[in-house]
Protein backbone atom coordinates (compact mmCIF):
# COMPACT_ATOMS: atom_id res chain seq x y z
CA UNK A 1 0.00 0.00 0.00
CA UNK A 2 1.46 3.46 -1.08
CA UNK A 3 1.46 5.54 2.04
CA UNK A 4 3.33 8.17 0.53
CA UNK A 5 1.20 11.74 -0.60
CA UNK A 6 0.60 11.73 -4.16
CA UNK A 7 2.30 13.69 -6.09
CA UNK A 8 -1.05 15.73 -7.29
CA UNK A 9 -1.49 16.82 -3.13
CA UNK A 10 1.72 17.30 -2.96
CA UNK A 11 1.40 19.82 -5.66
CA UNK A 12 -1.81 21.31 -3.99
CA UNK A 13 -0.26 21.98 -1.18
CA UNK A 14 2.74 23.77 -2.34
CA UNK A 15 0.50 25.58 -4.81
CA UNK A 16 -1.42 26.87 -1.88
CA UNK A 17 2.10 27.74 0.01
CA UNK A 18 3.14 29.62 -2.77
CA UNK A 19 0.15 31.35 -3.68
CA UNK A 20 0.35 35.00 -4.47
CA UNK A 21 -1.44 37.81 -2.12
CA UNK A 22 -3.29 38.70 -5.82
CA UNK A 23 -5.05 35.55 -5.41
CA UNK A 24 -6.49 36.91 -2.33
CA UNK A 25 -8.04 40.27 -4.21
CA UNK A 26 -11.87 40.59 -3.51
CA UNK A 27 -14.40 40.23 -6.19
CA UNK A 28 -15.16 43.55 -8.26
CA UNK A 29 -18.33 43.78 -6.90
CA UNK A 30 -20.19 41.57 -3.34
CA UNK A 31 -23.39 39.84 -4.85
CA UNK A 32 -24.77 41.75 -2.00
CA UNK A 33 -24.09 45.12 -3.67
CA UNK A 34 -25.47 43.65 -6.88
CA UNK A 35 -28.36 42.88 -5.35
CA UNK A 36 -29.47 45.89 -3.62
CA UNK A 37 -32.32 46.51 -6.05
CA UNK A 38 -34.08 43.17 -6.23
CA UNK A 39 -36.17 43.77 -3.12
CA UNK A 40 -38.79 40.99 -4.15
CA UNK A 41 -35.69 38.67 -3.32
CA UNK A 42 -35.15 40.58 -0.15
CA UNK A 43 -35.80 38.48 3.44
CA UNK A 44 -36.24 41.32 5.77
CA UNK A 45 -37.77 38.57 8.42
CA UNK A 46 -34.30 36.52 8.66
CA UNK A 47 -32.43 40.08 9.11
CA UNK A 48 -34.57 41.14 11.34
CA UNK A 49 -34.19 37.92 13.46
CA UNK A 50 -30.06 38.16 12.71
CA UNK A 51 -30.12 41.56 14.46
CA UNK A 52 -32.14 40.23 17.42
CA UNK A 53 -30.09 37.66 17.79
CA UNK A 54 -26.47 39.53 17.45
CA UNK A 55 -27.90 41.41 20.69
CA UNK A 56 -28.76 38.24 22.37
CA UNK A 57 -26.74 35.55 21.31
CA UNK A 58 -24.29 36.73 18.29
CA UNK A 59 -22.91 33.24 18.12
CA UNK A 60 -26.24 31.91 17.14
CA UNK A 61 -26.03 33.87 14.07
CA UNK A 62 -23.15 32.64 12.91
CA UNK A 63 -23.98 29.16 13.25
CA UNK A 64 -25.33 29.80 10.30
CA UNK A 65 -22.80 30.90 8.33
CA UNK A 66 -21.96 27.33 8.17
CA UNK A 67 -25.16 26.38 6.71
CA UNK A 68 -24.56 29.25 3.57
CA UNK A 69 -21.30 27.86 3.12
CA UNK A 70 -22.20 24.43 2.19
CA UNK A 71 -25.89 25.48 0.38
CA UNK A 72 -24.16 28.80 -1.68
CA UNK A 73 -20.57 28.29 -1.30
CA UNK A 74 -19.81 31.60 0.21
CA UNK A 75 -19.03 32.20 3.56
CA UNK A 76 -20.55 35.66 2.89
CA UNK A 77 -24.33 36.73 2.83
CA UNK A 78 -26.03 37.75 -0.39
CA UNK A 79 -29.03 39.29 0.86
CA UNK A 80 -28.82 43.16 1.51
CA UNK A 81 -31.68 43.27 3.15
CA UNK A 82 -29.82 43.83 6.99
CA UNK A 83 -28.36 46.50 4.99
CA UNK A 84 -31.32 48.53 4.51
CA UNK A 85 -32.79 48.04 8.26
CA UNK A 86 -30.12 49.20 9.47
CA UNK A 87 -30.22 52.00 7.62
CA UNK A 88 -33.67 52.82 8.36
CA UNK A 89 -32.75 52.75 12.03
CA UNK A 90 -29.64 55.32 11.56
CA UNK A 91 -32.67 57.18 9.34
CA UNK A 92 -35.06 57.03 12.92
CA UNK A 93 -31.76 57.73 15.12
CA UNK A 94 -31.39 61.05 13.02
CA UNK A 95 -35.30 61.47 12.95
CA UNK A 96 -34.84 61.59 16.93
CA UNK A 97 -31.75 63.51 17.20
CA UNK A 98 -32.65 65.96 15.19
CA UNK A 99 -35.59 66.49 17.38
CA UNK A 100 -33.07 66.91 20.18
CA UNK A 101 -31.40 69.40 18.47
CA UNK A 102 -33.89 71.42 16.70
CA UNK A 103 -32.90 70.44 13.04
CA UNK A 104 -35.20 71.13 10.44
CA UNK A 105 -35.57 68.87 7.78
CA UNK A 106 -32.44 69.48 5.59
CA UNK A 107 -30.72 69.09 8.76
CA UNK A 108 -32.56 65.91 9.29
CA UNK A 109 -31.59 64.29 6.16
CA UNK A 110 -28.50 65.38 6.06
CA UNK A 111 -27.28 64.11 9.59
CA UNK A 112 -28.81 60.84 8.31
CA UNK A 113 -26.53 60.68 5.20
CA UNK A 114 -23.57 61.33 7.73
CA UNK A 115 -24.67 58.22 9.65
CA UNK A 116 -25.49 55.63 6.75
CA UNK A 117 -22.75 57.19 3.98
CA UNK A 118 -19.84 58.18 6.81
CA UNK A 119 -20.27 56.31 9.78
CA UNK A 120 -21.61 53.18 8.76
CA UNK A 121 -20.73 52.55 4.65
CA UNK A 122 -17.57 54.50 4.80
CA UNK A 123 -16.14 53.44 8.44
CA UNK A 124 -17.22 49.65 6.96
CA UNK A 125 -15.21 49.33 4.42
CA UNK A 126 -12.47 50.76 5.71
CA UNK A 127 -12.92 48.37 8.35
CA UNK A 128 -13.26 45.47 6.16
CA UNK A 129 -10.75 45.98 4.18
CA UNK A 130 -8.13 45.84 6.92
CA UNK A 131 -9.38 42.81 8.88
CA UNK A 132 -10.00 41.16 5.59
CA UNK A 133 -6.35 41.69 4.83
CA UNK A 134 -5.22 40.89 8.28
CA UNK A 135 -7.17 37.69 8.56
CA UNK A 136 -5.41 36.06 4.99
CA UNK A 137 -2.16 37.73 6.21
CA UNK A 138 -1.73 36.28 9.77
CA UNK A 139 -4.91 34.37 10.69
CA UNK A 140 -4.93 31.83 8.09
CA UNK A 141 -3.84 28.33 9.62
CA UNK A 142 -0.80 26.38 8.24
CA UNK A 143 -1.18 25.06 4.71
CA UNK A 144 -2.12 20.95 5.19
CA UNK A 145 -3.77 18.14 2.97
CA UNK A 146 -6.95 18.81 5.18
CA UNK A 147 -7.36 22.45 4.00
CA UNK A 148 -9.43 23.16 1.55
CA UNK A 149 -8.01 25.28 -1.52
CA UNK A 150 -10.64 27.99 -0.98
CA UNK A 151 -9.51 28.88 2.83
CA UNK A 152 -9.51 32.48 2.95
CA UNK A 153 -11.22 35.38 3.81
CA UNK A 154 -13.96 36.74 1.80
CA UNK A 155 -13.89 40.57 1.98
CA UNK A 156 -17.93 40.62 1.50
CA UNK A 157 -17.49 38.46 4.60
CA UNK A 158 -15.40 40.97 5.92
CA UNK A 159 -18.26 43.08 5.53
CA UNK A 160 -20.72 40.89 6.81
CA UNK A 161 -18.59 40.73 10.16
CA UNK A 162 -18.35 44.75 10.46
CA UNK A 163 -22.24 44.75 9.65
CA UNK A 164 -23.06 42.50 12.32
CA UNK A 165 -20.92 44.31 15.03
CA UNK A 166 -22.13 47.83 14.18
CA UNK A 167 -25.32 46.93 15.22
CA UNK A 168 -24.81 46.59 19.00
CA UNK A 169 -22.67 49.98 18.70
CA UNK A 170 -25.50 51.64 17.27
CA UNK A 171 -27.81 50.62 19.94
CA UNK A 172 -25.59 51.93 22.59
CA UNK A 173 -24.15 55.45 21.06
CA UNK A 174 -27.08 56.43 18.64
CA UNK A 175 -30.08 55.03 20.68
CA UNK A 176 -28.92 55.12 24.41
CA UNK A 177 -26.46 57.72 24.18
CA UNK A 178 -29.63 59.61 22.84
CA UNK A 179 -31.83 59.03 26.24
CA UNK A 180 -28.84 60.13 28.60
CA UNK A 181 -28.16 63.33 26.56
CA UNK A 182 -29.06 65.37 29.31
CA UNK A 183 -27.26 63.82 31.85
CA UNK A 184 -23.23 63.07 29.85
CA UNK A 185 -23.07 66.53 28.67
CA UNK A 186 -23.18 67.63 32.21
CA UNK A 187 -19.96 68.83 33.86
CA UNK A 188 -19.95 66.76 36.90
CA UNK A 189 -17.44 64.04 37.25
CA UNK A 190 -20.44 61.15 37.53
CA UNK A 191 -21.50 61.92 34.17
CA UNK A 192 -18.19 61.96 32.47
CA UNK A 193 -18.07 58.28 33.86
CA UNK A 194 -21.62 57.45 32.68
CA UNK A 195 -20.64 59.10 29.00
CA UNK A 196 -17.29 57.23 28.82
CA UNK A 197 -18.39 54.29 30.10
CA UNK A 198 -21.03 54.43 27.33
CA UNK A 199 -18.67 54.69 24.75
CA UNK A 200 -16.33 52.00 26.11
CA UNK A 201 -19.48 49.88 26.00
CA UNK A 202 -19.87 50.47 22.52
CA UNK A 203 -16.53 50.11 21.15
CA UNK A 204 -15.73 46.96 23.44
CA UNK A 205 -19.07 45.40 21.78
CA UNK A 206 -17.70 46.12 18.63
CA UNK A 207 -14.44 45.04 18.46
CA UNK A 208 -15.92 41.53 20.23
CA UNK A 209 -18.25 41.35 17.10
CA UNK A 210 -15.38 41.11 15.13
CA UNK A 211 -13.78 38.79 16.70
CA UNK A 212 -16.39 36.39 16.94
CA UNK A 213 -17.03 37.01 13.29
CA UNK A 214 -13.67 35.83 11.86
CA UNK A 215 -13.55 33.67 14.99
CA UNK A 216 -16.69 31.20 13.34
CA UNK A 217 -13.99 30.44 10.15
CA UNK A 218 -12.65 27.02 10.75
CA UNK A 219 -9.52 28.02 9.19
CA UNK A 220 -8.42 30.83 10.94
CA UNK A 221 -5.69 30.85 14.01
CA UNK A 222 -5.50 32.72 16.65
CA UNK A 223 -7.98 35.29 16.24
CA UNK A 224 -7.99 36.17 19.71
CA UNK A 225 -5.42 38.78 18.12
CA UNK A 226 -8.42 40.99 17.13
CA UNK A 227 -9.13 41.41 20.92
CA UNK A 228 -5.99 43.26 21.43
CA UNK A 229 -7.38 46.85 20.46
CA UNK A 230 -9.42 46.50 23.88
CA UNK A 231 -6.21 47.05 25.57
CA UNK A 232 -6.13 50.67 24.60
CA UNK A 233 -9.46 51.16 24.32
CA UNK A 234 -9.38 50.19 28.38
CA UNK A 235 -6.48 51.95 28.76
CA UNK A 236 -7.61 55.35 27.15
CA UNK A 237 -11.09 54.92 29.11
CA UNK A 238 -8.78 54.91 32.30
CA UNK A 239 -7.00 57.50 31.18
CA UNK A 240 -10.41 59.64 30.25
CA UNK A 241 -11.60 59.22 33.48
CA UNK A 242 -9.14 61.92 34.47
CA UNK A 243 -11.39 64.75 33.00
CA UNK A 244 -11.97 63.90 29.42
CA UNK A 245 -15.38 63.55 28.71
CA UNK A 246 -16.14 61.67 25.48
CA UNK A 247 -19.52 62.74 24.45
CA UNK A 248 -18.47 66.75 24.86
CA UNK A 249 -15.81 66.48 22.28
CA UNK A 250 -17.92 63.71 20.09
CA UNK A 251 -21.68 65.44 19.84
CA UNK A 252 -20.18 68.58 18.61
CA UNK A 253 -18.81 67.12 15.44
CA UNK A 254 -22.29 66.03 14.32
CA UNK A 255 -23.99 69.19 16.01
CA UNK A 256 -21.59 71.52 16.57
CA UNK A 257 -20.81 73.39 20.01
Amino acid sequence: MNVLPTSSSTAQLSDRQRQPWNSFAPARVPTIFKRLTRFHQMDFELAAWQLTYLCISPKRVYRNVYFHKQTKNTWARDDPAILYLISACLCVSAIAWSVVYSYGLWRAIELASVMILRDFLLFGFIVATIIWFFANRVLLSPPSHSTPEDAKVEWAYAFDVHTNAFFPLYLTLYLAQLFLVPIILKNKWICLFISNTLYLAGFAQYIYGIYLGLNALPFLVRTELLLAPLLPLFTGYIVSLLGFNVAQHVLPLYFGS
